[in-house]
């Protein structure tokens, strides 16, 4: 038990990159796998792995439930000053969650994002991967960030799977 523990440690910590860099048109998330994937062509340029929401099973239905929506969406803007390091803004709630929430008599909260670490847990680098910590968001490390700040074009679409 012990072995496989440590092997799934260094797993963790490890981010394949595959291909070269070049913009891609979509990213997947598999959230029980805790990886993103960014695609060009169906193709595999970049695998990370990541942190979700700390509570990240299931669809996020309202504002605060700390869990990451799973559906599809797009890269809405960008945010260079985010208080984690940079930031990809995610098109969540789309019309579907606004309707949800609406029939649950609740908001369905927003500000979901693609970002990297806050300055005061940037040393902890690609350790923060080992608990889900996020309101909600998907984070990777800053020099992730770097790789998907060059990468990624507003308006990519978001597929986000359980």
């Amino acid at each position: 038990m012990f072995k496989f523990g440590l092997i799934m440690l260094l797993f963790s910590l490890y981010t394949p990159a595959i291909g070269s860099p070049e913009t891609i048109d979509s990213i997947v998330v598999h959230k029980r796998q805790k990886t993103m994937l960014l695609l060009r062509d169906g193709n595999i340029v970049k695998a990370y792995r990541i942190a979700l929401g700390k509570d990240p099973v299931g669809h996020k239905v309202k504002e605060g439930d700390k869990k990451t929506p799973e559906g599809t969406y797009y890269i809405e803007s960008r945010k260079a000053d985010s208080k984690y390091y940079k930031a990809l803004k995610i098109s969540y709630p789309n019309e579907t969650d606004r309707q949800r929430a609406s029939e649950m008599g609740v908001l369905p909260g927003g500000l979901i994002m693609i970002h990297g670490l806050p300055q005061d847990l940037e040393s902890v680098g690609r350790l923060h991967r080992l608990l889900d910590w996020t309101d909600g968001c998907i984070a990777v490390t800053n020099q992730e960030m770097d790789q998907l700040w060059d990468l990624v074009p507003v308006g990519v679409p978001v597929i986000i799977q359980p």
